[in-house]
């Protein structure tokens, strides 16, 4: 990939910057700014060589969010930002076109145009209009065929910022870990997680399995269940992973009722067919913290338990358990992230990746789309 410290001349000239700003937001209000932080080098590089930036990004959810908390979160860091209504368009181009140099321009949700995901040729051409450069610094949408992801890049000479070029090198380290190494991949769904699973029992002596996705395995087991998510995976998929020896799982759990709020601390042999598994227990942490303590490389993705619901102990246990040792460690994911946040123990972490399903793709695969279309 070629840096964005390789382009000769920025003066003056249009660059459309895929940025991170895919934030947490309630009643109107970025609760979490991580990625707006971590996309804040390259803005910065960009507006200090007076380039005219426009900023390109989406929000989750159904389409039809705003990225316009985001954009009053960063005029506290960003002078002269303003504001597009919409992605695209006449009145778009304008602005681009009378935009000052060092000026930063952000538009619209992407995702508010449907050809953003299904990678419209036509949508791709709209955005590569506005700019000259185009410079991919969102890792976190790197696993996606999205228009600003795979489409622009075949229209302008393109670039990756800081960010990604810190996600690569990061990640890079992780693909071939210090020894004794410890991978933790939390989170639920097998499907989406058996790639990298697949890769890291190769690479790591020990991997944990937590979060709903252990309940798979714990059925598969013959261990009891109760009413908690499984996803169904295919049983002979989930044996291959079993027998492997290097493989760990929860030996203990919080379980509780359906609908209530306080739960109990089970053995896993010992979940009630009217409860449901939430959170991995004490017994677990305490195994995890043994094996933290030994690891040189500790990779964690994806929460322990149902953290939106306010499970978040042994998630914020294992958070301080990680920070507390002396290994390499490299974490991301939303509800991971929050949880270090939140504890306001991210400076004891070597490296907080802004990807969490692009995180593990880029361990299953060694690369991602967006960084293809960058080559």
């Amino acid at each position: 990939m070629r840096s964005i410290e390789k382009i000769k001349v920025l003066e003056n000239i249009p660059v459309l910057l895929r940025a991170p700003l895919n934030a947490e937001v309630e009643n109107g209000t970025v609760t979490n700014d991580f990625r707006l932080r971590a996309a804040l080098q390259t803005i910065t590089y960009l507006q200090k060589r007076h380039a005219r930036v426009i900023l390109a990004s989406h929000i989750s959810g159904a389409g039809t969010e705003t990225l316009r908390p985001m954009f009053e979160a960063m005029l506290k860091w960003i002078p002269n930002l303003s504001f597009s209504p919409v992605p695209t368009g006449s009145g778009v181009r304008a602005m681009a076109r009378n935009l000052e140099p060092g000026h930063v321009l952000m538009l619209e949700n992407l995702r508010r145009n449907k050809g953003e995901e299904q990678n419209d040729p036509a949508f791709a051409e709209e955005l590569a209009d506005l700019a000259d450069i185009f410079v991919q610094d969102s890792f976190d949408v790197c696993h996606r065929s999205h228009a600003s992801v795979v489409g622009v890049p075949k229209l302008l000479p393109s670039y990756a910022g800081f960010l990604v070029e810190k996600e690569v090198q990061e990640l890079s380290k992780a693909l071939s870990p210090r020894r004794p190494s410890l991978a933790i991949i939390g989170g639920a769904k097998f499907s989406t997680k058996q790639p990298v699973l697949k890769r890291l029992l190769k690479t790591y002596d020990k991997v944990f399995v937590g979060g709903a996705l252990a309940n798979d395995f714990m059925k598969a087991r013959g261990n009891p269940v109760g009413r908690s998510l499984v996803s169904g995976a295919d049983a002979s998929e989930l044996g291959a992973v079993m027998k492997n020896k290097r493989l760990l799982l929860p030996v203990d759990y919080v379980v509780a009722k359906a609908g209530e709020h306080q739960g109990r601390v089970a053995e896993v042999k010992d979940v009630r067919e009217d409860e449901v598994i939430l959170d991995n227990g004490p017994r677990t942490i305490q195994m995890l913290a043994l094996h933290a303590a030994r690891s040189k490389t500790v990779l964690w993705n994806g929460p322990l338990g149902n953290y939106e619901n306010g499970f978040a102990q042994g998630t914020e246990a294992l958070a301080k358990v990680i920070a507390a040792t002396k290994a390499h460690s490299i974490v991301g994911g939303g509800d991971t992230v929050a949880a270090i946040e939140g504890l306001n123990l991210a400076d004891q972490f070597t490296f907080i990746s802004t990807g969490g399903g692009a995180m593990l793709d880029f361990l299953a695969k060694g690369t991602l789309p967006g960084l293809d279309a960058l080559r």
